[in-house]
């Protein structure tokens, strides 16, 4: 009796932990987790899906960006997050994906990106502007992890476009993209995707 109580008392236990979204891998292996869409992109692109694969080489990560249900021939920005959705805190810009005729892109990303991504402001010193919009001073911070991605409309022209709302949002390199499309809210906030890569 003891046994089967124990066993099912494991079914359950693996049947619970199974649902919960979970991103680990050891050196030289890889993980894929998927991309979810935010509020807004699940309105006006219903077929939109995103999955990411984080592959290990030793001193670095690829991290591995693609994207399905999209507009054709259309830009998108990948960024690392401090959260997935408003207000995203601390955010590291990592660089485009251009879909194909059938609206699928893939990005490939070199860089860190595991447990120990983070952005770091030790001391305020004076930044370059180039854009109206920038700030003419970092902020000073201890480091802050960024364990989330998200994905954005590189316009906000293109976002309007497709049927999504046309705001203009500062998710791309000139600060005039559109809105969120997909990001790793199935992860909690404190606990992003790459938070469990070593």
């Amino acid at each position: 009796m003891k046994k089967a109580i124990l066993a099912v008392a494991m079914a359950m236990a693996t049947g619970v932990l199974a649902m919960a979204p979970m991103a680990s891998a050891a050196t030289g292996d890889s993980v894929s987790f998927k991309l979810v869409p935010s509020a807004a992109a699940a309105v006006c692109l219903p077929a939109i899906q995103g999955r990411v694969t984080i592959s290990d080489l030793g001193p670095v990560q690829n991290m591995h960006v693609e994207l399905f249900g999209l507009p054709a021939k259309t830009e998108f920005t990948t960024f690392l997050l401090q959260v997935p959705n408003k207000p995203f805190g601390l955010v590291w810009y990592q660089g485009d994906i251009v879909t194909n005729r059938l609206g699928h892109g893939v990005g490939d990303f070199t860089g860190i990106f595991n447990q120990e991504t983070f952005i770091n402001g030790p001391g305020v010193a004076p930044a370059p502007v180039v854009f109206p919009d920038d700030a003419t001073t970092n902020p000073a911070t201890a480091p802050v992890q960024l364990y989330h991605i998200g994905v954005w409309f590189a316009d906000a022209n293109d976002a309007g476009n497709a049927g999504c709302p046309n705001t203009t949002t500062p998710f791309d390199g000139d600060h005039q993209a559109g809105i969120q499309i997909l990001n790793s809210s199935n992860f909690v906030d404190d606990r992003g995707p790459l938070r469990g890569l070593k």
